[in-house]
């Protein structure tokens, strides 16, 4: 196996992924297409050669996103990777878009059941995390889902090329084309170019992985729902407000549609739900969710970026920060206002609030009386667009989104 010495490392999944690496499970990365799996495993790969514990003929690393392999059966998956078995060591298999195989699960397993395996796998469907796969590999793998670019990464990657501007304006590029590698490899491209590589990233996952694989009648259809999520990032919705913004436009779509759409577009990971939680009642609400984009520039290849957008959009990127390290994260509804996250993991909670800017003494007391009301000693955030902001109000912590973004301790 070549050594892939132009890629550059993202040691926060790395550091996950190998703490599992002698244990008799399965690996599985999930995300969305381009974000960025198939160089993790390639990394993966490299570390094992590097280090000692994997001689090249012991590593086996293939795409299933490619023609070859378009009609393999399960038993064909089978036999192909019993035949590259070295007799010697343990062999380390590195498959990638594995979903492209049939019931791939039950050639898998029977590879680790037989053989010294170790095997890791990528995907772009949430099947790939569910509790389906407890039927075939019965609790044997652990799973990680895999994002686009964090700011730190991106910043990281625009450094490694020579291209990294002051902080606050690499920022704002950030948030306008987003953290898909392919777009930041190169820093040579203008921003044409890198909305060119955006769009055919949003047309590969909606057309090929969704319109496609269901055989949707009514890609347009599909692509108006996309543009009205893109349009309500940060907003409560529910389908009957889609349902009825289409019926203005003298377009017909049924509620039952519209969540039947949603769902596809979270299974391929294009969008994430965000469930709204009343903090007096401490119960899940079941109406009027958000939805967030899985990369921020996706919201932008259908609908035209303008400043207007920026507030929601640094929710998105907090947003998405925030399940990257692992919260689960809902809206909160308290009394008749809205604080933006509710973000928990373990016994950790955090409230965040987000503005843009505090321009007046009103939007100050509106920004933090939401959180002051909240009848508990969590941490609490409020979060700025500014490129500098740090302060405590009545223990209200005060930063920038950048600086939020950046520091690890939260």
């Amino acid at each position: 196996m070549v050594m892939n010495s132009n890629l550059i490392p993202r040691p926060f999944y790395l550091d996950r992924i190998l703490k599992f690496k002698d244990l008799d499970v399965m690996k599985i990365l999930s995300g969305i297409r381009r974000c960025g799996k198939s160089s993790l495993l390639k990394l993966i790969a490299d570390k094992f050669i590097a280090d000692g514990r994997c001689d090249a003929s012991q590593v086996h690393l293939h795409s299933f996103d490619e023609l070859p392999f378009k009609d393999m059966t399960d038993k064909d998956l089978y036999a192909m990777l019993k035949a590259e078995i070295s007799p010697a060591g343990r062999n380390c298999f590195f498959l990638d878009e594995i979903q492209s195989v049939g019931n791939w699960e039950q050639a898998v397993n029977s590879l680790m059941n037989e053989y010294n395996a170790d095997i890791y796998v990528t995907g772009s469907n949430s099947r790939m995390l569910s509790s389906e796969l407890s039927t075939f590999l019965t609790g044997r793998y652990v799973s990680f889902e895999i994002q686009t670019l964090s700011f730190e990464e991106y910043l990281r990657f625009r450094k490694a090329a020579s291209d990294l501007p002051d902080r606050h304006t690499a920022f704002h590029e950030y948030l306008r084309y987003g953290g898909f590698p392919i777009v930041w490899k190169n820093p040579q491209l203008d921003s044409e170019t890198r909305e060119i590589l955006v769009e055919g990233i949003f047309d590969s996952v909606v057309y090929r992985d969704v319109v496609e694989r269901y055989k949707l009648r009514n890609a347009q259809m599909l692509e108006r729902v996309i543009g009205y999520l893109a349009d309500n990032v940060g907003n409560t919705f529910s389908g009957k407000s889609i349902s009825d913004f289409m019926k203005s436009e003298k377009r017909r779509l049924d509620v039952e549609t519209v969540y039947s759409y949603l769902d596809k577009l979270e299974k391929f990971f294009i969008i994430g739900k965000c469930p709204r939680y009343d903090i007096h009642g401490k119960q899940l609400l079941k109406t009027q969710e958000k939805i967030y984009f899985a990369d921020t520039a996706l919201r932008f290849v259908r609908n035209a970026y303008s400043p207007d957008a920026l507030a929601s959009t640094l929710e998105n990127a907090v947003y998405l920060e925030l399940r990257r390290r692992g919260y689960r994260v809902c809206t909160g509804k308290i009394g008749t206002g809205e604080i933006d996250f509710i973000a928990e993991k373990q016994r950790n909670r955090l409230y965040i609030q987000i503005a843009q800017e505090i321009s007046s003494k009103e939007t100050a007391a509106r920004e933090t009386e939401r959180l002051l009301a909240i009848p508990d000693n969590y941490p609490k955030f409020l979060l700025l667009g500014h490129e500098q902001a740090e302060g405590n109000f009545e223990g209200i912590k005060i930063l920038s989104v950048e600086d939020f973004l950046l520091n690890k301790d939260y």
